[in-house]
């Protein structure tokens, strides 16, 4: 076992430091190490064989699905008339346009379930917005990057999708439900830094709208915010399943940015379904490696191992915790999310439930931890895209990005000790 999991780990980091693409790495190391053990072709046939087994799966059809509803929801208009909104809501306390970035991130994020569309559609807005106010541009990347990241947590998400897989058969639906909460939580820690550096450093409050004006505003986001309550309502109420949602927010995106907003033509359809399927082929290949590297993991014993080292360690469950929330932030720093759940689910899984953890609580645990890992060096996807937006460097938002980091922190904690944060809202819905 020791010579496979040495072949394993030095070729994985091997071929990331060649930046060859997460996917194909993670696919080439799998097949290495199962070369130690067995010989060339069944090793082939296997690693084909795993694979195609994990994304045969009829839950995973959602993603496409939702991958398509954000890529239109991405064209149609939707970011500038969130923000709007957001400026009527919170546009006039300290800090108004970091906390409307915050807020519309986190409309745009649930309703696209991406975090880097949030980053692009909201970032592309508000950080030209605040530059020309006098807010530091550094300052207002590093809110977009980290504002971004609770749409991860705020249904719909299809990394809470590749969860339930991952995990052996959590509920969508009370995935889903789990998620609001600890991403309000999110946003609000992040509201609350952004608020205080902002009145600290004298940034400009914005004027509060008129009666008449924040109606007309309001009145112009209920149809892009209506997506969530159908998408959720319904499988709340039981009138479809969390696969068939994503089918009813495709058509929902379709009609709304086409033919109620009209910013999508119907000659640029061909082009963001290209883009749906390159999306949603990355996204499967992803699964698909991932899932024969979490075969092999097994095989080897390998989780078995690691939960009797931690076990080993200490027998306090909030240790426990704490150990296995900084080892998946570590994780965070150089994987990417899909990956990082398929591959080490199965590793932490069994020590928390052991510990009385319910395997819903620690999706969005782990989740959580992942979403952080978008907003930090040296992988962090969401931290590039951002700072490409914001014309800024990674070195120049370290500092920023700090208490903001300090912020996620802290609610990541708060949501690992009190699983009722995560748990209320589930049981409430009778999941």
């Amino acid at each position: 076992m020791e010579l496979s999991v040495l072949v394993l780990v030095v070729s994985f980091v091997i071929l990331l430091a060649l930046s060859v693409p997460i996917a194909v790495s993670i696919g080439i190391s799998t097949l290495l190490t199962m070369l130690v053990t067995i010989p060339f072709e069944p090793a082939i046939i296997t690693v084909a064989q795993r694979m195609a087994s994990g994304i045969d799966s009829f839950a995973l059809l959602a993603i496409p699905f939702f991958v398509l509803s954000g890529m239109l929801m991405g064209r149609g208009g939707i970011a500038h008339r969130l923000i709007e909104f957001a400026k009527v809501l919170v546009g006039m306390l300290p800090g108004g346009l970091a906390i409307v970035n915050i807020l519309a991130c986190m409309f745009f994020g649930a309703i696209s379930g991406s975090a880097a569309a949030a980053t692009s559609a909201i970032g592309g807005f508000m950080i030209p917005i605040m530059n020309k106010e006098g807010y530091d541009k550094n300052f207002n990347t590093a809110v977009t990057v980290t504002a971004a990241t609770t749409g991860l947590l705020i249904p719909p998400s299809n990394v809470l999708i590749v969860y339930s897989l991952a995990s052996g058969g959590v509920s969508i639906a009370a995935l889903f439900i789990a998620g609001y909460l600890p991403g309000i939580l999110m946003g609000l820690g992040l509201a609350i830094v952004a608020g205080i550096i902002s009145l600290v450093r004298k940034y400009p409050v914005g004027k509060r709208e008129g009666f008449v004006v924040s109606i007309k505003k309001f009145l112009a986001a209920i149809p892009s915010l209506m997506l969530i309550v159908v998408v959720i309502g319904g499988i709340i109420t039981g009138i479809f399943t969390a696969t068939e949602a994503s089918a009813i927010a495709v058509l929902y995106s379709f009609v709304l940015s086409v033919f109620i907003y009209k910013e999508v033509k119907l000659t640029e359809l061909p082009e963001i379904l290209l883009k749906s399927v390159e999306t949603t082929a990355i996204v499967m290949l992803l699964i698909g490696t991932s899932t024969a590297m979490s075969w092999i993991l097994s095989y080897e014993n390998i989780p078995q191992s690691i939960s009797a080292a931690l076990i080993g360690m200490t027998d306090n469950k909030y240790v426990i915790l704490l150990i296995i929330n900084i080892l998946l932030l570590i994780v965070g720093t150089f994987m990417d999310m899909t990956p990082a759940i398929l591959i080490f689910t199965p590793i932490f899984l069994p020590v928390v439930t052991n510990l009385g953890i319910t395997p819903l609580h620690f999706g969005i645990i782990m989740v959580m931890n992942l979403c952080i890992g978008l907003t930090t060096p040296p992988v962090g996807s969401v931290l590039f895209l951002g700072c490409g937006i914001g014309n800024t460097s990674i070195g120049k938002v370290i500092k920023p990005l700090m208490p903001l980091y300090a912020a996620m922190f802290v609610v990541l904690l708060l949501v690992t000790y009190f699983p009722w944060i995560s748990e209320v809202l589930p049981k409430l819905f009778g999941y």
